[in-house]
Protein backbone atom coordinates (compact mmCIF):
# COMPACT_ATOMS: atom_id res chain seq x y z
CA UNK A 1 0.00 0.00 0.00
CA UNK A 2 1.39 3.09 -1.08
CA UNK A 3 1.86 5.79 2.34
CA UNK A 4 -0.37 8.83 1.85
CA UNK A 5 0.70 12.12 1.15
CA UNK A 6 -1.18 14.74 3.27
CA UNK A 7 -1.01 18.73 2.03
CA UNK A 8 -2.30 20.65 4.60
CA UNK A 9 -2.73 24.49 4.17
CA UNK A 10 -4.69 27.23 6.31
CA UNK A 11 -4.02 30.72 7.62
CA UNK A 12 -1.38 31.75 10.83
CA UNK A 13 -3.66 30.96 13.23
CA UNK A 14 -6.16 28.17 12.26
CA UNK A 15 -4.19 25.38 14.43
CA UNK A 16 -3.44 23.66 11.40
CA UNK A 17 0.43 22.40 13.06
CA UNK A 18 -1.19 21.62 16.30
CA UNK A 19 -3.81 19.63 14.45
CA UNK A 20 -1.24 18.19 12.18
CA UNK A 21 0.72 17.04 15.45
CA UNK A 22 -2.45 15.54 17.24
CA UNK A 23 -2.94 13.44 14.59
CA UNK A 24 0.94 12.50 14.24
CA UNK A 25 0.14 11.71 18.00
CA UNK A 26 -2.08 9.37 17.28
CA UNK A 27 -0.31 7.17 14.73
CA UNK A 28 3.52 7.94 15.17
CA UNK A 29 4.23 4.65 13.06
CA UNK A 30 1.78 5.12 10.18
CA UNK A 31 2.32 9.45 9.75
CA UNK A 32 4.59 11.95 10.20
CA UNK A 33 5.35 15.55 9.64
CA UNK A 34 8.08 16.83 7.23
CA UNK A 35 10.18 19.31 8.59
CA UNK A 36 10.31 22.23 6.64
CA UNK A 37 12.80 25.14 6.10
CA UNK A 38 12.12 28.89 7.14
CA UNK A 39 14.64 31.94 6.96
CA UNK A 40 12.82 33.70 9.98
CA UNK A 41 13.93 33.65 13.41
CA UNK A 42 13.08 30.63 15.56
CA UNK A 43 9.83 31.79 18.22
CA UNK A 44 10.44 31.21 21.94
CA UNK A 45 10.54 27.19 22.36
CA UNK A 46 10.80 26.31 18.82
CA UNK A 47 13.64 23.98 18.00
CA UNK A 48 15.56 23.99 15.06
CA UNK A 49 15.02 20.50 12.88
CA UNK A 50 11.87 19.69 15.27
CA UNK A 51 9.53 22.68 13.92
CA UNK A 52 11.52 23.68 11.48
CA UNK A 53 15.05 23.99 9.75
CA UNK A 54 16.17 27.67 10.52
CA UNK A 55 18.28 28.40 7.89
CA UNK A 56 20.23 31.71 7.00
CA UNK A 57 18.88 33.46 2.90
CA UNK A 58 21.67 32.65 1.49
CA UNK A 59 21.93 28.76 1.98
CA UNK A 60 18.02 28.54 1.77
CA UNK A 61 18.38 30.41 -2.05
CA UNK A 62 21.48 28.08 -2.56
CA UNK A 63 19.34 24.92 -2.27
CA UNK A 64 16.34 26.09 -4.02
CA UNK A 65 18.55 26.79 -6.66
CA UNK A 66 20.15 23.86 -6.98
CA UNK A 67 16.45 21.98 -6.98
CA UNK A 68 16.02 20.55 -3.65
CA UNK A 69 12.44 21.47 -2.67
CA UNK A 70 9.83 19.86 -3.33
CA UNK A 71 8.03 23.45 -2.82
CA UNK A 72 8.65 26.80 -1.36
CA UNK A 73 7.34 30.36 -1.34
CA UNK A 74 8.32 33.68 -0.06
CA UNK A 75 5.54 34.65 2.24
CA UNK A 76 4.38 37.80 4.37
CA UNK A 77 6.21 39.73 2.11
CA UNK A 78 9.55 38.91 4.31
CA UNK A 79 10.41 35.27 4.84
CA UNK A 80 11.32 31.97 2.49
CA UNK A 81 9.53 28.97 3.72
CA UNK A 82 10.07 25.49 2.04
CA UNK A 83 10.08 21.74 1.81
CA UNK A 84 13.49 19.56 1.23
CA UNK A 85 12.86 16.61 -1.40
CA UNK A 86 14.52 14.58 1.27
CA UNK A 87 11.65 15.32 4.06
CA UNK A 88 9.45 13.38 1.92
CA UNK A 89 11.55 11.34 -0.74
CA UNK A 90 13.11 9.52 2.32
CA UNK A 91 10.20 8.67 4.44
CA UNK A 92 7.92 7.55 2.07
CA UNK A 93 7.39 4.69 4.18
CA UNK A 94 4.81 6.52 6.51
CA UNK A 95 2.78 8.78 5.33
CA UNK A 96 3.78 12.28 5.59
CA UNK A 97 1.87 15.43 6.68
CA UNK A 98 3.07 18.78 4.11
CA UNK A 99 2.23 22.09 6.51
CA UNK A 100 2.43 24.23 3.68
CA UNK A 101 0.77 27.27 2.62
CA UNK A 102 -1.38 28.33 -0.57
CA UNK A 103 1.88 28.86 -2.74
CA UNK A 104 3.12 25.29 -1.84
CA UNK A 105 0.02 23.39 -2.47
CA UNK A 106 -0.23 24.80 -6.03
CA UNK A 107 3.92 23.53 -6.51
CA UNK A 108 2.83 19.77 -5.30
CA UNK A 109 -0.41 19.50 -6.98
CA UNK A 110 1.30 20.63 -10.03
CA UNK A 111 4.10 17.83 -9.53
CA UNK A 112 1.01 14.90 -10.13
CA UNK A 113 1.94 13.08 -6.97
CA UNK A 114 -0.97 10.95 -5.24
CA UNK A 115 -2.10 13.45 -2.05
CA UNK A 116 -5.01 14.52 -0.02
CA UNK A 117 -5.12 18.67 0.46
CA UNK A 118 -6.84 20.12 2.88
CA UNK A 119 -7.88 23.86 3.81
CA UNK A 120 -7.32 24.75 7.85
CA UNK A 121 -9.80 27.36 8.92
CA UNK A 122 -11.84 28.96 11.69
CA UNK A 123 -16.12 29.71 11.54
CA UNK A 124 -15.21 33.53 11.73
CA UNK A 125 -12.72 35.53 10.94
CA UNK A 126 -11.90 37.35 14.00
CA UNK A 127 -10.60 33.88 15.81
CA UNK A 128 -7.60 34.45 13.65
CA UNK A 129 -6.84 37.54 15.48
CA UNK A 130 -7.58 36.10 18.85
CA UNK A 131 -5.47 33.41 18.26
CA UNK A 132 -2.71 35.00 17.16
CA UNK A 133 -2.52 37.48 19.98
CA UNK A 134 -2.86 34.76 22.37
CA UNK A 135 0.72 33.51 20.96
CA UNK A 136 2.75 36.42 22.51
CA UNK A 137 5.16 36.48 19.53
CA UNK A 138 3.05 38.91 16.96
CA UNK A 139 3.82 42.62 17.16
CA UNK A 140 0.96 44.84 16.17
CA UNK A 141 3.38 44.88 12.33
CA UNK A 142 3.23 41.25 11.89
CA UNK A 143 -0.39 40.35 12.92
CA UNK A 144 -1.92 43.24 10.51
CA UNK A 145 0.74 41.38 8.20
CA UNK A 146 -0.45 38.26 9.09
CA UNK A 147 -4.33 38.95 8.90
CA UNK A 148 -3.79 40.61 5.59
CA UNK A 149 -2.15 37.66 4.09
CA UNK A 150 -5.24 35.10 5.93
CA UNK A 151 -7.72 36.92 4.11
CA UNK A 152 -5.93 36.01 0.77
CA UNK A 153 -5.46 32.52 1.85
CA UNK A 154 -9.32 31.79 2.75
CA UNK A 155 -9.95 32.45 -1.22
CA UNK A 156 -8.16 29.46 -2.13
CA UNK A 157 -10.25 26.97 0.48
CA UNK A 158 -12.33 25.67 -2.86
CA UNK A 159 -9.52 24.39 -4.38
CA UNK A 160 -8.59 21.94 -1.71
CA UNK A 161 -9.85 18.18 -1.52
CA UNK A 162 -11.38 19.31 1.57
CA UNK A 163 -11.86 22.02 4.24
CA UNK A 164 -11.65 21.64 7.86
CA UNK A 165 -12.93 23.92 10.46
CA UNK A 166 -11.03 24.10 13.34
CA UNK A 167 -12.93 25.94 15.91
CA UNK A 168 -12.76 22.63 18.34
CA UNK A 169 -9.36 20.54 18.46
CA UNK A 170 -11.07 17.04 19.04
CA UNK A 171 -13.53 17.63 16.39
CA UNK A 172 -11.27 18.82 13.86
CA UNK A 173 -8.71 15.57 14.26
CA UNK A 174 -11.89 13.48 13.88
CA UNK A 175 -12.44 14.98 10.58
CA UNK A 176 -9.23 14.90 9.54
CA UNK A 177 -8.30 11.38 10.82
CA UNK A 178 -12.21 10.49 8.87
CA UNK A 179 -10.23 12.33 5.33
CA UNK A 180 -6.90 10.46 6.03
CA UNK A 181 -9.07 6.76 6.10
CA UNK A 182 -11.12 7.64 3.36
CA UNK A 183 -8.54 8.64 0.59
CA UNK A 184 -5.94 5.91 1.87
CA UNK A 185 -8.62 2.93 3.38
CA UNK A 186 -6.69 0.59 5.37
CA UNK A 187 -3.54 3.04 6.32
CA UNK A 188 -5.34 4.29 9.83
CA UNK A 189 -5.86 1.54 12.02
CA UNK A 190 -9.30 2.14 13.70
Amino acid sequence: MKAPLIIVSGPSGSGKSTLIEEVVARYPDRLRLAVSVTTREARPGEKDGTHYHFWPRERFLKERDAGHFLEWAFIHDRDYYGTPRSEVDGHRDRGVFLDVDVQGFEQVKKLGLEHLSVFVTLSRSELFRERLKKRGTETEESLARRLKTAEAEVAWAPKYDAIVENDDLATATVRLVGLIRGRFPGWLPN
